[in-house]
């Protein structure tokens, strides 16, 4: 079994989130949880399914999120450049690293393919790339630079979306991600500097630590700092701020600047007849 985490830049309209997070389910996956934030304008949708289910359900939320959020309009505090912004494959075990990769790449085939949504890899498939890389300056920014020649997508077409933006896919273990609201008096400098703090290269840096600063108008203002923390091995060394991206590469077969991707549509497989047994499990 794989996991799908596909973040929506929309998270006010809860009849628009809803009817998306059913056409994920309706394309084959199981809908385990959906979390919206107004201040963020953000849904979260968690799916699990089996290998080459996930692939055509993103499609079918894709779709639907084409229809329905409209970034030209978009208010929100949460970096993004798409209606469906990420769409992560999660591998829950080693055994399934290969499996996740293989879906997340045909998932980006499929949405580029069908939707004409230019998409970019990031992480493992991409060579380290990040998300934050990608979103620098947000959606305007990022037509931009594609315009300029600057950025190219590793799917799809090479102009954004005019409603839709881009599309940033990837294959992932798990993660933990989690906001810590701050007391007053503290402000959204503090909760900015909190985060450039604790972050992955920053000067008390943590390991696989994402982390920005907000101020939350829908709380009367709230400082926060929203942080997410990949879970890594009790093996790995805590002083090792590096992780050992080489190797991840290559179990997902990263793509090196220039490669082209080929992914090939499969039929799903049916499952096999399993011969008739009796009432004690013996075989007739």
């Amino acid at each position: 079994m794989l996991l799908a985490v596909p973040n929506l830049s929309e998270g006010r309209d809860a009849v628009a989130v809803a009817e998306i997070a059913d056409a994920f389910a309706a394309g084959g996956a199981r809908l385990l949880d959906i979390h919206s934030d107004p201040d963020h304008n953000r849904s979260v949708v968690t799916l699990s399914g089996e290998p080459g289910a996930l692939g055509h359900s993103l499609l079918a939320g894709a779709r639907e999120a084409v229809e329905r959020i409209d970034l030209t309009a978009h208010r929100g505090l949460h970096p993004h450049v798409g209606a469906l912004d990420v769409a992560p494959l999660v591998h829950l075990a080693a055994q399934t690293r290969g499996a996740a990769c293989a879906e997340a790449l045909l998932a980006a085939d499929l949405i580029s393919a069908e939707l004409a949504i230019p998409v970019f890899l990031y992480g493992a498939l991409a060579g380290g790339r990040t998300r934050a890389e990608l979103r620098r300056g947000g959606p305007a920014q990022l037509a931009r630079r594609m315009r300029d020649g600057e950025l190219q997508p590793d799917f799809g077409p090479p102009e954004a979306h005019p409603t839709a933006g881009a599309t940033l896919v990837a294959a992932r273990p798990p993660l933990v991600a989690f906001n810590v609201e701050l007391a007053p008096p503290a402000t959204k400098a503090d909760a900015m500097g909190i985060a450039a703090g604790i972050r992955e290269g920053g000067p008390a840096g943590l390991p696989g630590v994402r982390a920005i600063g907000l101020e939350l108008a829908a709380r009367d203002g709230v400082a926060q700092s929203r942080s997410t923390s990949r879970i890594t091995s009790a093996s790995r060394s805590p002083r090792s701020s590096q992780p050992s991206q080489p190797r991840a590469d290559r179990r997902c077969g990263a793509r090196r600047p220039g490669a082209r991707s080929v992914v090939r549509r499969l039929p799903r497989e049916r499952p096999r007849a399993q011969p008739p047994h009796d009432r004690r499990g013996r075989r007739l």
